[in-house]
């Protein structure tokens, strides 16, 4: 389990995130959800400690982010954040390979390989695996970051806007293998996500956020009421069933 409790980060005098106290289950998708500026990436960087908090304490499984060593907290979670400086001369298999570092220090064994090449197969890119990043489409770059964050093979799973530069088709294949790392390989996975009817899709638990604070988490069935999405995204919404569950538009 991840818990958050009284967390809080002061940007400005009329910029805060926080307090936030908060509990997302082990196993499975939890999406993040909420307008521009409800402190989503933050929350996310702040569980991952990219980003310091100012009060409060954050806890993954047993251990204390704040006091956990860098090298065993890294075993224990990764990060995708949504800027990614890439060195263009790398290929996708070397990219990947960075997310052994924490259990190799640069010294690939044949086990490393392996797992290399097992989350490179897991993201379609073995065809790609000897393209420099440079040569790939925008959502390829994407899925080799993600292959290389599974790759670091921790129980948590942060990920800050996935979707990025991904067509409809991607973002849905892209969605797929999150809940397949999920439940195929017990990870449990956090999304920061724009689209709330990708996250009732795909996430077991959406976490909704509004100025700062998370004003609702629960079930995507929870979730998806008229009146608590009209509020958080301050728009008119109807949700409705469709095929697969429930559905919101915006009017």
């Amino acid at each position: 389990m991840i818990e958050l409790v009284d967390v809080r980060k002061q940007y400005s005098d009329s910029v805060t995130i926080g307090p936030v106290s908060l509990k997302i289950p082990a196993g499975g998708v939890t999406a993040l959800v909420g307008p521009n500026g409800a402190g989503k990436s933050t929350l996310l960087t702040m569980i991952g400690r990219l980003l310091d908090i100012d009060d409060g304490a954050i806890e993954i499984g047993s251990y204390d982010v704040a006091a956990t060593k860098s090298k065993d907290l890294a075993k224990i979670v990764s990060i995708l954040r949504q800027e990614n400086h890439f060195i263009t001369r790398l290929t996708v298999r070397q990219l990947v390979g960075f997310g052994r570092f924490p259990h190799s220090n640069g010294r690939l064994t044949r086990e490393d390989e392996q797992i290399i090449s097992r989350y490179i197969d897991f993201l379609g890119l073995t065809e790609l695996e000897g393209r420099y990043l440079d040569q790939l489409s925008g959502g390829q770059r994407q899925r080799a970051y993600v292959a290389m964050v599974l790759a670091q093979e921790t129980q948590y799973v942060l990920l800050d806007e996935p979707l990025n530069n991904l067509d409809m088709a991607h973002s849905v294949q892209m969605m797929r293998h999150l809940r397949n790392a999920a439940q195929q390989f017990g990870k449990t996975v956090v999304v920061v996500l724009h689209d709330i009817n990708f996250a009732a899709k795909y996430a077991d638990y959406i976490c909704c956020t509004k100025d700062g604070h998370v004003v609702e988490f629960g079930t995507p069935t929870d979730i998806m009421q008229d009146d608590l999405l009209s509020s958080i995204f301050e728009t008119p919404v109807t949700v409705i069933d469709g095929p697969d569950g429930p559905l919101a538009c915006y009017h």
